[in-house]
């Protein structure tokens, strides 16, 4: 039976005002699964309203007391953490191995940020004179967050906890293609104390209910993920007024493996990094740089362990790799494959095509593949694909591990594989990469900044600059002096303007 769900504004349910809805469906068989409430300016502008509402009351509430509400949410979410995985399974297709292993580390989020709020400390910067002067962090006011399908709670989670522990407001825009969990979480917060009117969503689309909330006067900061071409949309809406804005964005991750690295662990480390969630993650190890002299063997035992793979039902324990989220999706990479076949010199080495068999039928399946004889300025290396594709590229030198690393727009992540402990630091040091990655992949953390150099975005998720970076700093001078002062007195006395 599929359910019916509405908006979340002011704490509770409510059919979007023009009365629209959109479906939501299982990407392994095309099921629907849920009716929802397609929201458009109008429903932004109530909800905002109901934040501006709640601004007074959360913001006015200590540090200690939002720590001791989210400390809370983090038991709530922990205790629903099997209702969660499931919807977010039906909604995106990702394996239930790998969705309830990331969804477990979602209360560590709420419960660092609740110490940050508790425990967070202004500063006292000196001041020459007789005077006091010391800083307040105090909270933007209403922020928006714009999130995507791909990780539809943990990245929501990464914008909306910081935000509510500094105190402030919000509207969330999540994917069409994934709102359920983000509308869940209302539920938790409420739950934990949190008032009504400070969590607000509203599900749509991105050309009416994005669009509306990216550009509003009244929102302090937008913070996206997306792709980059939206990213700078946005960005350049937010500057227009003079709102901040965070992005995180595109990204062509790379796997840099030195000769030095067993041969076994490069494999593994392959198929973790550029194949977990169907390749649709921005840090998707898309591109296998790997030392000359091992070539040729990692590639082989990279074929061989790719082929066995197990596709299927993502609700399926025994599952490797499910789906990808949408028809359009599974299209985009299929393209690219395309692209890759016909680039000149390119080899599909595995996959690329839809499994066979009654299983699969209906759902948006696809083999992982392996392009080798990719040189670094081929499409299919240059250009984000956004699923499982990895292009394997040579190299001889360090030198020019790190020219290929870093020869793309994009500078998210990279990892690098070697035994060499000088080397891996001299090498991450070069790199032109928010994130690094020394003998591991996918790693995070919420004390742990998470960002983009280039054009992988602006801003941090995660640790104390995400918190800070939703607050504005006032300055208090205080003059501790009682002497009178008279700058147009004529009384001799030395005069202090500055």
């Amino acid at each position: 039976m599929t359910k019916e769900w509405g908006l979340y504004i002011d704490g509770a349910y409510r059919p979007a005002i023009s009365g629209k809805t959109f479906t939501v469906e299982n990407p392994k068989n095309g099921d629907i699964i849920a009716t929802v409430a397609e929201g458009d300016a109008a429903d932004i502008d109530a909800a905002l309203d109901a934040a501006e509402r709640a601004f007074d009351a959360w913001s006015s509430l200590s540090g200690a007391e939002r720590g001791d509400i989210m400390h809370r949410a983090a038991e709530i979410l922990r205790q629903r953490l099997p209702e969660l995985v499931t919807i977010e399974i039906d909604q995106i297709g990702r394996a239930r191995r790998e969705m309830t292993v990331q969804l477990a580390r979602l209360p560590e989020w709420f419960s660092y940020f609740g110490a940050v709020a508790r425990t967070h400390e202004d500063t006292v910067p000196p001041f020459a004179g007789n005077y006091l002067n010391y800083t307040r962090r105090v909270p933007l006011g209403v922020v928006g967050h714009v999130t995507p399908w791909n990780h539809p709670l943990l990245i929501l989670t990464k914008k909306v906890v910081p935000s509510l522990a500094a105190g402030n407001t919000m509207v969330v825009k999540p994917s069409e293609l994934a709102p359920i969990t983000p509308l869940l979480l209302g539920e938790i917060l409420k739950e934990a104390g949190v008032p009504d009117g400070v969590y607000n969503v509203v599900p749509g689309f991105g050309a009416t209910a994005g669009l509306a909330l990216t550009t509003s006067t009244r929102v302090r900061k937008i913070d996206l993920t997306g792709g980059t071409e939206t990213g700078k949309r946005v960005a350049a809406a937010a500057g227009a007024n003079l709102v901040k804005v965070a992005a995180e964005l595109g990204g062509k991750a790379a796997l840099i493996a030195f000769e030095d690295m067993d041969i076994d662990r490069v494999v593994s480390a392959t198929l973790f990094a550029s194949f977990i969630a169907t390749g649709q993650t921005c840090v998707q190890g898309s591109r296998l740089l790997v030392h000359r002299s091992i070539h040729d063997e990692v590639v082989k035992r990279l074929v061989e362990r790719a082929g066995k793979i197990q596709l299927g039902d993502p609700q399926d324990e025994a599952t490797q790799l499910g789906p990808m989220v949408s028809a359009r999706q599974r299209e985009t990479v299929e393209r690219y494959i395309r692209i890759g076949i016909e680039e000149d010199g390119a080899t599909l080495a595995f996959g690329g095509t839809r499994p066979q068999g009654k299983a699969f039928d209906g759902g948006y399946y696809i083999h992982p593949a392996i392009f080798t004889d990719v040189t670094p300025q081929m499409r299919i290396a240059q250009e984000e694909i956004f699923g499982a594709v990895v292009c394997v590229i040579p190299f001889d030198t360090e030198e020019e591990a790190i020219a290929i690393a870093n020869g793309t727009e994009f500078g998210l992540a990279t990892s690098i594989w070697t035994r060499d402990v000088a080397r891996a630091h001299r090498v991450a040091h070069k790199l032109q990469s928010g994130i690094t990655w020394i003998n591991d992949h996918h790693r995070i953390d919420p004390a742990s900044p998470w960002g983009g150099f280039k054009m992988s975005g602006l801003g941090r998720e995660n640790g104390l600059v995400a918190y800070e970076e939703y607050t504005q700093i006032q300055n208090i001078i205080v003059n501790l002096s009682d002497a009178q002062f008279d700058w147009y007195a004529d009384d001799g006395q030395p005069k202090r303007y500055s």
